[in-house]
């Protein structure tokens, strides 16, 4: 796992929403959104524990392949007011790539012109890019090793930082609960790649720390089934990680 020291090293040059008070969310993604009773089901419900939020109309949609990249999604239908029974344009798309990203030398142009092409289209559909970096493996997976973090970090950044668009990190995050407790249960112990319910609270939570402010002491739990101390500290973990990674 990376030390806490060589975590921040790309530093990217948007660290907010550029959109003030976004209410329509599209999350576009794989398995990695939607293991965990979906990433967008704990931001939305997160949200909706502000009244002031609540009580404007807002939606939050998640389209997922399972096991696909980013290219394999239909991006224009989904940007077409109404095709998602949603009438509304989507304020801001959030964008996860597919964990071959990580270690797949052939992916990372495919991302990066995908991106470029998917970016074109969402602010011409009159939305906000936005990247979901994603976490490393851990073991079991076979392809788990200490490097992954930091090439998703690099190419995420990167990329973000080439056309203007902010980047939730979520790898980051991970890596700082692992880097805390080493023996927290982030990701599924048969696998090493797809989300723990506890990892996608995480995930969540970070989502909430970039685009809404500080999650802490927000008091979502899924109905009970996250205690308060792991809470606490996935709470403290996302909105410092969202901090020291947008800090100059």
């Amino acid at each position: 796992m990376n030390s806490k020291n060589d975590l921040y090293i790309y530093r990217p040059k948007i660290k907010s929403l550029k959109q003030s008070d976004p209410t329509h969310f599209l999350f576009i993604g794989n398995s990695y959104l939607y293991y965990g009773d979906g990433v967008h089901n704990h931001v939305k419900r997160m949200a909706r524990l502000d009244k002031g939020f609540n009580s404007k109309k807002n939606a939050f949609m998640s389209i997922t392949i399972s096991n696909g990249g980013l290219h394999e999604h239909s991006l224009e239908s989904y940007l077409t007011p109404g095709k998602l029974h949603i009438n509304e344009p989507f304020n801001v798309v959030i964008l996860q790539e597919g964990s071959a990203l990580g270690w797949d030398g052939n992916r990372e142009s495919l991302f990066k012109n995908t991106i470029t092409d998917y970016v074109r289209k969402i602010r011409e559909a009159g939305g906000e890019p936005v990247l979901y970096m994603t976490p490393a493996y851990v073991k079991p997976h076979e392809l788990a090793n200490e490097g992954m973090t930091d090439r998703l970090n690099r190419i995420y950044t990167e990329t973000a930082n080439e056309h203007d668009v902010l980047t939730i990190p979520v790898g980051l995050a991970f890596a700082e609960a692992y880097n805390e407790k080493k023996d927290i249960e982030l990701h599924k112990d048969f696998d090493g790649t797809h989300p723990s319910l506890l990892g996608s609270i995480l995930a969540s939570c970070t989502v909430y720390a970039s685009i809404f402010g500080n999650p802490i002491g927000n008091q979502y739990n899924y109905f009970g089934k996250i205690s308060k101390r792991d809470l606490d500290f996935i709470q403290t973990i996302a909105f410092e990680t969202v901090r020291k990674y947008v800090s100059s």
